[in-house]
């Protein structure tokens, strides 16, 4: 193992992440039943277990072969764990949990002998590459923590759970349902820090007119009454393709409601969570409203009028706790909407990082100074017209994909991600 008194500054910071981001994948699949670790819970979603390999390839791939010029370990895993060879299908037969946990160790060992090695300047060439590895690994173990959920194996039991760290319950006083008004205005978008993601490097200004956002994330007491109005029956709520997507899909729905409606024991206080985007989309139009732009949503989060600047994070700069927002798994669960009053942001708006992904209006597309990194194809793949937007992460996102400008992308019929949403209306 490195010794961080032979590291520079640079090297010690992502040595650091890369410890904090494997330690938490560790104690996210650690002592899993065999069954559970190999079990494709939905068509769109690979394994566990194929996921919890394919972190170890991509950090193999990209800082072993390409950079250190190593020759594989294990290179009969490559065929298995590589993103673009076997349909998700086929990704069920695996070597088993030890197994695995073995060639990650491996690879890991001559990572960190590498680092050690690499000079500074070769350090500061690719550093945008290690952070993205940090990344990459955070956003599969969210969607480990998915597939945990759909196979209703939540690995933190909710006796252990934090409850409301700041607020207990929340005001019960508070009206969930209250808008904000966002004056007109520019503001910068993007972001163009060292561990931006391509899709989302590049600050550029954006002017909107005035608008009003929900203060809160729509809760499931507000859904409710979508449902309790035969929501889910009346076609003139949806658009043609979200008719189209529940009509379809009624055989799958044993009640008309969000996915994880039933997954927990939570509160009227909680947000919608497993919300496909036609269903935010039709219950907006219920309230004879609409979804944000992915700007006017982003505006919201990080512009600080104040300062005249935006942010990384709703309250400032300063990077995610507890007490901010419910992320990286600290409860396991959602929280209330209203329960971190210190994470709001400077217009007043809650709970825009953390707790659950929100849908947007907008159509996944480059921002002018667009560049692939580290591939061409990784976000560009997706500029296909039919993902839309999401943002603000989720109670499983780890801090290191948690940011303001941080873009998500879905297609509208999927509902198996930790996703809700807030409305917007015209002034």
């Amino acid at each position: 193992m490195v010794s961080n008194y032979t590291l520079s500054l640079q090297k010690q910071q992502i040595l650091q992440r890369l410890m904090q981001s494997r330690s938490s994948t560790l104690s996210l699949v650690a002592g899993l039943d065999p069954e559970i670790f190999r079990t494709q819970a939905h068509s769109d979603f690979s394994p566990v277990g194929w996921h919890f390999g394919h972190i170890g390839y991509t950090e193999s791939v990209w800082l072993l072969r390409r950079c250190a010029k190593l020759a594989p370990i294990e290179p009969s895993y490559d065929r298995l764990f590589a993103a673009d060879s076997l349909p998700k299908r086929e990704r069920t037969n695996l070597p088993t949990y030890a197994e695995i946990c073995d060639y990650l160790k491996r690879i890991r060992q001559d990572v960190c002998s590498y680092l050690e090695e690499i000079s500074d300047r070769e350090m500061r060439s690719q550093e945008k590459l290690w952070y993205w590895l940090v990344q990459h690994e955070s956003q599969h173990c969210e969607t480990i923590a998915i597939v945990l959920q759909m196979l209703g194996h939540n690995r933190h039991p909710p006796a252990l759970l934090v409850r409301n760290n700041s607020s207990g319950n929340g005001d019960r006083d508070t009206d969930l349902t209250e808008m904000v008004q966002i004056p007109a205005g520019s503001f910068v978008q993007g972001y163009s820090a060292i561990d931006a993601l391509d899709n989302e490097l590049g600050e550029h200004q954006v002017d909107l007119p005035t608008y009003w956002l929900d203060r809160y994330p729509v809760t499931r007491a507000a859904y409710q009454e979508f449902i309790d109005a035969d929501g889910y029956k009346q076609q003139r709520w949806w658009s043609d393709a979200g008719w189209q997507w529940l009509e379809s899909y009624r055989t799958e729905m044993p009640s008309p409601q969000p996915l994880y409606w039933q997954s927990w024991a939570v509160t009227d206080e909680h947000p919608v969570c497993g919300a496909s985007w036609y269903e935010a989309d039709a219950y907006a139009r219920f309230r004879g409203k609409r979804l944000p732009t992915e700007a006017e949503w982003e505006k919201a989060a990080r512009w600080n009028p104040h300062m005249h600047r935006s942010q990384i994070y709703p309250w400032g700069d300063s990077s995610p706790e507890q007490l901010h927002c419910n992320h990286n798994q600290f409860q396991g669960m959602t929280t209330p909407v209203n329960a971190f009053p210190l994470g709001q942001s400077a217009y007043g708006c809650y709970d825009m990082l953390g707790n659950v992904w929100e849908w947007t209006a907008s159509l996944f597309q480059p921002y002018p100074a667009f560049s692939s990194f580290p591939y061409p194809g990784y976000s560009s793949t997706y500029f296909d017209r039919s993902h839309y937007v999401l943002k603000g992460g989720s109670w499983a996102t780890r801090p290191w994909a948690l940011r303001v400008s941080f873009r998500n992308w879905y297609y509208p019929h999927v509902r198996q991600i930790f996703a809700g949403f807030r409305c917007a209306r015209d002034a």
